[in-house]
């Protein structure tokens, strides 16, 4: 299908395990991460400094990114600060937002027209134009927004949606007694929620469910994620493969002259820092208040950290062209 740098790697989900460290030992470790991905923040002058003359292209996460993880994943909401800082940049830079949600489900959350939304992890965009790089164009279907506007509608699962809706109708059947959890459906891939569930005991129980009833589905994998387990198809396509084909979409097909700058906080954020190592310039933006393992270049704490570095790029903008004049 295309823009792949590596495949992505489908196993069955493993057990979480739940390593206990106390403060100081966390402390000591957060410190001793960030000496390998420094804050942006901290550093936003020596990033900057290669961006002269570079068309920055910004990619945000949702959640975890622009919303705080709350227990209901219905009320993820961004804040009003939030959403004129995205704004302000998407009038100084191309953005996109990259969400694991539906794209529809993202809009809601953020209601602005002058982003590009990529839902279900890259499996649902739409964009003015599509791409001209697509290896199967059978994906990319051509339609007409609510304003009347000629886009391109790039679905390279949708041949499973109705395997994906007999899924969601087996799981709900299957788990319902699980208290807490909740089955959310983001179009082409399909979300368990158990950030709720109070017992260990039935997380455990939910989890031998899932894993049961996927063993009648073999063309789709699990993974997990942050008190969620994602159900996903076996297609060659991530976040990472979306990022190549907005690149392409909004005409950056020379990465000499593109630098994009993508910031996450989820697992299947990896995918598109990796792709932004391949292409040899761009920032990944890892956003952790924790230790872990990442592609990422530098780190963001949280979601508040995140509004202080988009204010600090969108006013960085102004300046440059303020100098142009």
């Amino acid at each position: 299908m295309g823009y792949l740098s590596q495949p992505s790697e489908h196993s069955n989900m493993k057990p979480i395990s739940l390593a206990k460290m106390d403060e100081n030992e966390e402390l000591c470790s957060y410190a001793s991460w960030l000496e390998k991905h420094p804050s942006v923040l901290d550093n936003f002058e020596k990033v900057m400094s290669v961006a002269e003359g570079k068309e920055i292209v910004v990619f945000l996460d949702y959640d975890g990114t622009l919303s705080p993880i709350v227990d209901d994943p219905d009320k993820a909401y961004m804040s009003d600060v939030m959403r004129a800082a995205v704004r302000e940049i998407a009038y100084c830079f191309p953005t996109a937002i990259v969400s694991g949600r539906c794209k529809d489900k993202v809009y809601e959350f953020v209601k602005l027209r002058n982003v590009y939304y990529a839902g279900s992890h890259g499996m649902d965009i739409s964009t003015p134009s599509g791409s001209s790089k697509c290896e199967d164009q059978k994906h990319q279907i051509k339609g007409v927004d609510e304003k009347g506007n000629h886009v391109v509608h790039f679905h390279p699962a949708k041949e499973f949606l109705p395997t994906i809706q007999e899924i969601i109708k087996v799981l709900k059947e299957n788990i319902r007694r699980i208290k807490g959890s909740m089955i959310e459906d983001n179009m082409f891939c399909v979300t368990i929620h158990y950030r709720c569930v109070k017992n260990e005991e039935d997380i455990s129980v939910l989890r031998e469910m899932v894993e049961s009833t996927m063993k009648s589905y073999p063309s789709f994998h699990i993974s997990s994620g942050r008190k969620v387990m994602e159900i996903r198809p076996n297609v060659n396509w991530d976040k990472g493969c979306a990022l190549m084909y907005l690149l392409d979409t909004l005409g950056f097909d020379n990465f000499n002259n593109v630098l994009p700058i993508y910031l996450g906080d989820d697992r299947t954020d990896e995918d598109a820092f990796k792709v932004i190592r391949h292409i040899g310039q761009g920032f990944p933006i890892v956003v952790s208040s924790i230790a872990k393992e990442t592609q990422a270049s530098y780190s963001l704490r949280d979601p508040s950290d995140v509004l202080a570095f988009l204010i600090r790029l969108a006013r960085w903008k102004k300046n440059m062209l303020h100098k142009t004049k």
